[in-house]
């Protein structure tokens, strides 16, 4: 090898065991290693940092845009709600999901579906009492696994049919790697249901329940009429088993409802009263079938980007006079949501409790709600919460218009993702279905710089020559065991090669690797053509593998390992299936 690919291979050893160790965030691990090749001369300064011109984190940021839309907006939420169902086993719970997000991935973009979807999966696992942890691994590897169903998958997929004609062979129809994809991804995704509840561990944090710390607070919420919750149980509802938060008593048409019974059947216009945790009484106020007549009243005064604070009442004219009686939402241009009293449980209607001096208010209000009110005498600290808004259904029309038009325009090809993805993201606010504050917000920069900054150690493994390296040392090895053996060699290398590059890149590598090893067996070069197909778009081992689980890493709170620790046997079964898949739709043909 080169003193440029020991150096490369030096500096990527470095970053693995940086992201593994978790020394540094991944994102400056990754742009260090970027930088210190750029440094050592490795790479020159358009390789090292050509990744923040490329397409991939522009649309990865314009998707968490459109993400963040579909999360306000709540329109996912009864769709993820009626995959996972009423059960609370967390392998049922995976099967009803992957399934469906798998099949879905072979005919709409993977980033798109992870980017929408795991929002709202997010929510209804803490719902339940799961770890998100638990699930959005699964969702990455189950869109990934999808993508290899069918040509328009993965834009991999469309790199190697692109590269198969620019070589003058047929291209790919679209359903031609269904007959060695489907039964790929059915097996990678029953291995990851069966195995990722018990390999995935509980990365979620640990918030206490009631009565064991922290400051329960008290909200009161009305069920919609004609909602999902308006005939339904408290069991049905989901409202037994919320994390954190404990529904205390129903009051219908005058008459008080307590304790409440599982059986108890709720109706449009019941008052509801909860007590919990802050951070789950903001995640209560987005569940469907409920709101909250102060929120509407205050969506109506006009304004977005409405955000949770968290005040508390000072030695003024609030202490000893209702919210009603003081007028609050007109006078702050703020809703109350619910009310934490020190010591105290609050069993009245929010707005005909007294308020005394050291009372803490959840209150929903406009993004200058601070800088108004902090220096006041009415309030003793104003406090942002991290918190994001409650679903803002009146705007679901709007945000299903435009993403319905964005899956149809890219999907039928009219529009590439990228053109498409920002296109949307403008169209989300110049329609007001988000605020500029709000899609601000949305963009993860950590995500956005660990894609952008992968390209640079991408670029560096290529122009050292330490992948040809790796890809010649595979083949090598597996070669003298016939085409069988070169098959692995090509696919093994792939592999290889994904795990430390963009997948496209991957397969750029290892295509004329993979023609030349067919061409010195004198067979038809298509078996192992497939073999780099696939190679390069199912990537399991890393985070930094594959676009969607850098998506997830951050969300799930994950560690390095835990991508490794369920992709190896994921890797195992789908790289052993298509071994013997590959030989039987793609025969061996002399040429």
């Amino acid at each position: 090898m080169t003193l440029d690919a020991w150096l490369t291979l030096a500096v990527i050893a470095a970053v693995i065991v940086s992201l593994a160790r978790e020394i540094v965030p991944p994102a400056a691990s990754v742009l260090a290693g970027t930088v210190a090749l750029f440094l050592l001369g490795v790479i020159e300064a358009p390789e090292a940092f050509s990744g923040f011109s490329n397409e991939a984190p522009i649309v990865v940021a314009a998707l968490l845009v459109l993400a963040r839309a579909v999360d306000l907006s709540g329109i996912l939420q009864p769709v993820v709600r009626a995959i996972f169902g009423q059960t609370r086993h967390a392998g049922a719970l995976l099967a009803r999901l992957l399934f469906p997000v798998a099949g879905a991935s072979g005919f709409l973009n993977n980033t798109t579906i992870v980017a929408m979807a795991a929002p709202s999966v997010i929510e209804l696992a803490r719902r339940r009492g799961l770890s998100p942890s638990r699930f959005l691994i699964p969702l990455s590897y189950a869109a990934v696994l999808g993508g290899v169903i069918t040509t328009i998958g993965t834009s991999t997929n469309l790199t190697v049919s692109g590269l198969l004609t620019r070589a003058g062979m047929d291209g790919l129809d679209l359903f031609q790697i269904t007959p060695v994809g489907l039964p790929v991804a059915l097996a990678g995704v029953a291995v990851v249901v069966v195995l990722a509840p018990r390999l995935l561990p509980d990365r979620s944090e640990n918030r206490p329940t009631i009565g064991e710390g922290g400051r329960d607070f008290t909200v009161s919420m009305q069920v919609v009429e004609g909602g999902e919750l308006d005939g339904a149980s408290v069991e049905q509802g989901g409202l037994r088993h919320l994390r954190g938060v404990f529904l205390v008593e129903v009051e219908r048409e005058g008459q008080v409802v307590a304790p409440v019974v599982p059986t108890e059947v709720l109706r449009g216009g019941d008052l509801l009263t909860f007590v919990g945790r802050v951070d789950d009484i903001v995640d209560l106020q987005r569940m469907g079938g409920l709101t909250s007549s102060e929120r509407i009243q205050l969506e109506r005064l006009g304004g977005g980007g409405h955000v949770f604070y968290e005040v508390v009442v000072g030695d003024s004219d609030l202490v000893g006079r209702t919210l009603r009686n003081i007028g609050f939402r007109a006078r702050y241009a703020a809703a109350v949501m619910a009310i934490h009293r020190q010591g105290q449980r609050i069993n009245a209607k929010l707005g005909e409790v007294p308020l005394r001096m050291g009372d803490t208010l959840l209150v929903l209000a406009d993004a200058a709600f601070r800088d108004r009110w902090r220096d006041s005498r009415d309030f003793l600290l104003v406090a942002p919460l991290s918190g994001i808004s409650p679903t803002q259904p009146r705007k679901a029309p709007l945000v299903t218009a435009i993403t319905i038009g964005f899956v149809a325009l890219t999907g039928l090809g009219v529009l590439p993702i990228l053109q498409g993805a920002l296109l949307t993201a403008f169209a989300l606010v110049a329609t007001g279905a988000l605020s500029v504050a709000q899609a601000r917000r949305a963009i993860d920069l950590n995500v956005v710089v660990l894609i952008a900054a992968s390209f640079g150690l991408g670029a560096a493994v290529e122009t050292s020559g330490l992948g040809a390296v790796v890809a010649d040392v595979l083949l090598t090895v597996f070669e003298p065991f016939g085409p069988i053996g070169a098959l692995a060699g090509v696919l093994l290398a792939t592999l290889a090669l994904t795990e430390l590059v963009s997948n496209n890149a991957a397969a750029v590598l290892v295509f004329p690797v993979a023609l030349a090893t067919a061409s010195s067996l004198g067979l038809d070069p298509l078996p192992f053509v497939m073999a780099v197909l696939f190679g390069a778009s199912l990537s399991f081992l890393t985070p930094v593998g594959y676009q969607t689980n850098l998506m997830v890493y951050g969300l799930g709170n994950y560690r390095f390992l835990d991508f490794t620790r369920l992709g190896v046997p994921v890797n195992l079964i789908t790289n052993s299936l298509l071994l013997i898949l590959l030989p039987i739709v793609f025969p061996f043909r002399p040429v």
